[in-house]
């Protein structure tokens, strides 16, 4: 049995091996750091970090499938997020005028430079060694990319409600999630970031992906989907929307008319509605809406009125009384009471937010900073 050096030595050179890293026959690539580097260099061994979902695309019809069903115009500047050891980049840098690529691994980083050098198109190539989720992506055109698994929710989420306006973005993602990000109301994967995401955007499949066409194979299989922004996009205030999904898919296959009763839940929203209009939001700039598709059970929070003066316990048990019943009023009123989440179109959803704003109902809390879980 193999230790775990070896395993790491053999990993190395099979993986060089099979992207032609190396710089001559029969030798493995070495990063060309200087020659007081050169030593140490040929010391380190590549693997793959499994906590970044580093999983390199290596089958060539696969990722020319890709290129060819992104619809990149010559004029395109295409953004990559995760290029790796950079196969797909070498194809992109064929199609479009430029490429910018996001990479937080230096190892890949100086292997893609590599690459691109030996192919000569270095110049339409601009690197960004930094962790997607953290920097401000420049303009780009299109997105075109293997997405790590770990990231894919806020990535999807930093794109679609993000300050960067692009035509399209074709993700290489997990299945399962690829489903949830397709799914449609009444399919039992239906969720938060669906909705969310098809306020903005349409979602369309394009194509499955074998796990044996990835180095290491991952345990599950991928799939390719395109997100297009809408050209029209309703008038809603995006911060207050996220705020009521996330609301009403916290047990997305309850009844609201059961949501709505929870108690605190209730003291929460009688506190924002109360305190709507007293206080100014903070202006930040960026994507800042918690988007995230997990059905996320709302946390234990202090749900004391600090500052504002807390009511007596008379009038507190009277207003909450009152408030209940606007609630239940919005509810029946839209016939909403006993339908669940799971089952309202997008269209329906807006309807019912309008509903409880015309009452007065508020989600979102103007007094904090907006999150940015994205």
């Amino acid at each position: 049995m193999h230790g775990p050096s070896q395993l790491r030595r053999h990993l190395t050179g099979f993986l060089l091996r099979r992207h032609h890293l190396h710089t001559k026959p029969g030798r493995r690539y070495v990063p060309r750091n200087g020659d007081d580097q050169k030593k140490d260099n040929e010391e380190k061994h590549m693997f793959l970090y499994k906590s970044w979902g580093q999983h390199i695309l290596t089958n060539p019809r696969v990722l020319d499938a890709i290129v060819r069903k992104s619809n990149i115009k010559p004029t395109d500047t295409v953004l990559e997020i995760g290029p790796g050891t950079g196969n797909l980049t070498l194809r992109l840098l064929q199609a479009a005028q430029r490429v910018v690529a996001v990479e937080v691994d230096t190892r890949m980083v100086e292997i893609l430079r590599q690459r691109v050098a030996e192919q000569g198109l270095e110049d339409q190539l601009t690197v960004i060694c930094k962790d997607a989720l953290k920097t401000d992506f420049p303009h780009f055109d299109l997105v075109v990319a293997n997405i790590p698994y770990g990231i894919s929710s806020p990535l999807v989420a930093k794109l679609v409600f993000g300050a960067n306006p692009f035509r399209s973005a074709t993700l290489l993602l997990q299945k399962e999630f690829a489903r949830r990000l397709l799914a449609n109301p009444g399919d039992s994967e239906f969720n938060r970031l669906a909705v969310n995401v098809k306020l903005l955007a349409e979602v369309e499949f394009v194509m499955d992906v074998s796990k044996r066409d990835f180095l290491p194979c991952p345990k599950v299989d991928s799939s390719v989907v395109t997100i297009s922004p809408k050209a029209e996009v309703p008038d809603v205030d995006l911060n207050e929307w996220c705020a009521f999904t996330r609301t009403c898919f916290s047990k997305k296959n309850k009844t609201l008319g059961a949501t709505f009763k929870h108690k605190r839940r209730l003291m929460e929203l009688w506190r924002l509605s109360n305190l709507r209009g007293s206080e100014k939001e903070n202006e930040v700039s960026g994507c800042n809406y918690d988007c995230s598709y997990e059905d996320i059970e709302e946390e234990e929070g202090n749900e004391s009125d600090e500052g504002n003066g807390d009511p007596s316990p008379g009038s507190e048990i009277t207003e909450m009384s009152s408030f209940k019943e606007k609630i239940n009023g919005v509810l029946k009123s839209g016939g909403f009471g006993d339908k669940r989440p799971s089952k309202l179109s997008g269209k329906e959803l807006l309807q019912l937010l309008s509903l409880f704003n015309q009452a007065g109902i508020h989600f979102h809390d103007q007094a904090k900073a907006k999150p940015r879980n994205i």
